[in-house]
């Protein structure tokens, strides 16, 4: 009988906002689960898609940059994922 291996996240991607770049707003931690990181990720992506058409809708750029930062941590999450998926658990 075969077992389903699992991988995890890596906790090596980061997200940078300024000018300069220097200090990370946030990091994925290891050690989340790589299904789980992805499920968060179409959820977050799905809010994120949510505020830009209210955002749109409604003239208000405060949305659209609440969406910006929801597409970046769901991008990370799936880029940690994808680093993760290729760890030999």
């Amino acid at each position: 009988m075969a077992t389903e291996e699992t991988h995890f996240t890596v906790g090596k991607t980061t997200f940078y906002q300024g000018e300069n770049q220097t200090h990370p707003l946030f990091r994925i931690e290891p050690g989340i689960p790589c299904q789980s990181a992805r499920e968060q990720a179409s959820e977050l992506m799905g809010y994120a898609r949510d505020l830009s058409i209210d955002g749109l809708i409604e003239d208000k750029p405060q949305l659209l940059w609440a969406s910006h930062y929801l597409c970046a941590l769901a991008k990370a999450l799936l880029d940690d994922a994808e680093l993760g998926m290729m760890k030999t658990p």
